[in-house]
């Protein structure tokens, strides 16, 4: 098994869409992908995927077929992201796993990655809302600390439920970099991804 970061492109988006849809109320329109991927001069989408190494086993095929496809690769999609980069802001537009994927620390793998490409794209900070009810990923996001700077009432419009408005500044980049760079070596020893997403350009 490996993992690789890279960036989204058009034949992933049915994928893509399938863990949308299980994470998220709205989820994104496909078409909302295809405009981050082919138009959009501003968004550095990114997936992780996952390669079993040989041929799927009928169990491994039943995981794939619940995004709705069976692909010939075998490899599979299990989380990806969205990065807006606008001046010097960037902003985590979206991150999700696939539910059967969970629990293996590829979230944060994810966002350890966004970061890391804000950082490349010389990004004075980052910016982004997540559920007042999610303790969950507020802790991840604490852990690289951001912290939280505001409330958006009503911000999800399926319940209503409110937002906190979460940010990280690079006051000192180089400095953030002290710690952070140490800790993305340490993810990719632990989760043997190759990254193909932070330091470069997409194809």
């Amino acid at each position: 098994m490996s993992l690789m970061l890279r960036y989204m492109r058009l034949p992933d988006i049915p994928e893509v869409s399938a863990i949308d849809r299980m994470a998220f109320d709205p989820p994104w329109p496909p078409r909302t992908y295809q405009y981050e991927i082919t138009e959009s001069n501003y968004s550095h989408m990114v997936v992780l995927e996952k390669s079993a190494g040989e041929k799927p086993s009928s169990n491994w095929r039943r995981i794939i077929g619940n995004f709705g496809i069976l692909p010939e690769s075998n490899t599979v999609i299990v989380g990806y992201g969205g990065l807006w980069n606008i001046v010097d802001e960037a902003h985590v537009s979206t991150i999700a796993t696939h539910p059967q994927f969970r629990g293996n620390g590829w979230g944060e793998v994810l966002l350890a990655a966004m970061i890391r490409r804000a950082l490349t794209l010389g990004a004075a900070y980052i910016v982004l809302e997540v559920r007042v009810s999610n303790v969950v990923a507020q802790n991840l996001y604490k852990k690289y600390g951001f912290e939280t700077v505001g409330t958006k009432t009503n911000y999800y419009h399926s319940n209503n439920e409110d937002a906190y408005d979460m940010r990280l500044n690079f006051t000192n980049p180089a400095a953030y970099r002290e710690t952070f760079d140490p800790r993305f070596e340490a993810l990719k020893a632990r989760h043997h991804f190759a990254d193909h997403y932070t330091d470069v350009r997409p194809i």
